[in-house]
């Protein structure tokens, strides 16, 4: 079932300010409809709408108050990002979409891409422990008399 307002083409992007927002094909919804927790009482608002939101959010960075209008509102998608994240509903997409018994893959990371905060490299002891005597410290003590 899908709704109207929906367009008919899925664009992805990445981001910038004349971005089509992105949409979750048929395809893709079904897919993940069984993993989405079952509605009791209230009816639910369109969750593709709510999870191409929060996909959309998230794959650009952005504040929920920039999420665009066809999303809906900002708090309904920061509501159901939180609630769904806290019954572990993200999780079990995961597992369940790895779990599909797709094609094993490889997957290699070229170190140029990973970025370190410069200190980094000087992980610090805690606060009183003893840490291991550096060359230049040993230069400023008195010689050992053996």
């Amino acid at each position: 079932m899908r709704s109207p307002s929906l367009p008919d083409s899925n664009p992805r992007t990445d981001g910038g300010e004349d971005e089509q927002p992105f949409w979750l094909t048929d395809e893709q919804m079904d897919r993940l409809r069984p993993f989405f927790p079952k509605s009791h009482g209230k009816p639910r608002v369109d969750d593709r709408r709510v999870l191409s939101g929060i996909i959309f959010i998230n794959r650009n960075g952005l504040r929920w108050c920039d999420a665009p209008r066809e999303y809906g509102p900002p708090k309904t998608l920061y509501n159901g990002w939180k609630r769904w994240g806290d019954r572990g509903v993200f999780a079990r997409m995961m597992e369940g979409l790895a779990s599909d018994g797709g094609e094993e893959k490889v997957v290699m990371i070229d170190a140029t891409y990973l970025k370190a905060h410069r200190t980094a490299s000087r992980l610090r002891a805690k606060k009183g422990a003893l840490r291991p005597a550096r060359a230049s410290d040993r230069s400023h003590q008195a010689p050992r008399v053996a």
